[in-house]
């Protein structure tokens, strides 16, 4: 089948290369004449795993294709797809502009019927919306299908290759029946096709995430009570996820979540019930939540060294909002990073990909290290932010050597306090009762 995708940020290219890789022909299409040329030098502007491999291979096969010219992806294209991004505006609803834009731009250059595939994350309606722009811009006949994504960044290629669910939002048979044969080598293990009308299946991608943002934010309420009370929120975690109504699944207590899609999806969520006069009070709530524990790192710095951070310096281990990837959009790290210098402390950051991105942020006021190590020479504490499995083993010999004072923030829990104790540090997980050992008055100096 042939098909363009427009737009190549990461929900684009994923979706792009893995139709690709299925034995579509793909055009990639974005007005970024630089993103582009980087794109057909054989290079990719995001991390995620396995996708560069692919487009090299998908390229290589003529199968997959970047261009800037939208006229000749829809004019070789049945199924063009919109993917460009979405974001919080400030009243935190979703700027679908460029959405809508996209779909004037192929209604005028669209040759004959096409089905307009929306995969951008778009508030409820979207769809028709673009049904009526489309219609003012040309007279040949098309359909608008809604058909959300589900991608976790650092799973992306998994996700898609092999979906949960494929949801498909429509009112046209025509259109659906082509979606559903694009779609078919993705679920040949009975994983189900979901077909509802427009609306619905908008409304599916926002409910998704804030359930999923719910979780987070009621375990890691959780995790503070069980810190009040002297209980240990790992096994509070055991003891509720083995019913079958709750789950494992999003019950990591931790600082929060961040990234491109939770935040800006809760917000949606909530301006759309405010425009429509609905009282969503649950969802505000996870979002102060979840404001709120990104600060819960510092805060814990703050009782043991004291309010004053001079000439105090710490590690940060991972910025990127979750591993795997190197978007730190939102990420906690960045409110803790920022509350650290405020208090005037030296920082010193390490993540395994995500450095490029931190350096927009913060430019010269941090220093960067390649080498988790490296970061740790003469630090007061490590503050552990993103749970990237490299730091699950550390040599933990070595980094007393290093450190000024063996003292560990830990964001994500990665280590046991029993293993902590043993090893010589003073331990602050999440949930957990922390380990004071007699290294801790010597630090607060």
């Amino acid at each position: 089948m042939r098909l363009c995708v427009v737009g190549t940020g990461y929900v684009g290219l994923v979706v792009g290369t893995c139709f690709a890789e299925s034995g579509n022909d793909v055009i990639c299409v974005d007005i970024d004449e630089q993103k582009i040329a980087i794109l057909n030098s054989g290079k990719v502007p995001i991390y995620e795993p396995g996708l560069e491999e692919l487009i090299r291979r998908n390229t290589g096969d003529g199968r997959l294709r970047f261009t800037t010219d939208l006229s000749l992806a829809v004019k070789e294209s049945m199924l063009c797809f919109i993917a460009v991004g979405t974001p919080a505006d400030t009243d935190g609803s979703a700027d679908v502009r460029m959405v809508l834009q996209a779909a004037k731009d192929i209604a005028r250059v669209m040759p004959g019927y096409r089905v307009i595939v929306l995969k951008s994350t778009v508030p409820v309606g979207t769809a028709d919306r673009v049904r009526e722009l489309m219609a003012a811009y040309t007279e040949h006949p098309f359909d608008v299908v809604s058909n959300p994504e589900f991608l976790k960044e650092g799973a992306a290629i998994e996700d898609f290759m092999k979906p949960d669910r494929v949801v498909i939002g429509g009112n046209s048979d025509r259109a659906i029946s082509l979606l559903k044969e694009l779609y078919a080598p993705f679920v040949r293990t009975e994983n189900p096709i979901v077909v509802m009308d427009n609306r619905s299946a908008e409304m599916t991608k926002y409910a998704a995430n804030a359930l999923l943002a719910t979780r987070i934010s009621f375990i890691n309420q959780i995790a503070n009570l069980c810190e009040r009370v002297g209980a240990d929120v790992a096994d509070v975690r055991r003891g509720i996820g083995f019913d079958r109504r709750i789950g494992h699944y999003f019950l990591f207590p931790g600082v929060g979540y961040g990234g491109s899609c939770f935040p800006k999806d809760v917000r949606a969520v909530l301006r759309t019930a405010e425009e429509h006069g609905v009282d969503f009070s649950l969802l505000e709530a996870v979002e102060a939540v979840n404001e709120r524990q990104k600060r819960l790192l510092v805060e814990k710095v703050h009782r043991h060294f004291g309010e004053q951070l001079q000439n105090r310096k710490f590690a940060v281990w991972g910025l990127a909002f979750k591993p795997r990837t190197d978007d730190i959009r939102e990420a906690p790290a960045l409110v803790i990073v920022e509350s650290l210098l405020s208090a005037g402390a030296e920082v010193a950051v390490h993540d395994p990909e995500a450095l490029g991105r931190a350096r927009e942020v913060f430019g010269e006021r941090v220093s960067y290290h390649r080498v988790n190590y490296d970061a740790l020479v003469g630090a007061d504490a490590l503050l552990i932010v993103t749970e990237w499995n490299e730091f699950r083993r550390p040599d933990f010999g070595r980094m007393r050597q290093l450190m000024k004072t063996p003292v560990i923030f830990d964001g994500r829990n990665l280590y046991e306090p029993s293993v902590m104790r043993q090893e010589g540090f003073t331990y602050y997980p999440i949930g957990r009762a922390p380990v004071i050992l007699d290294n801790a008055p010597a630090s607060r100096g």
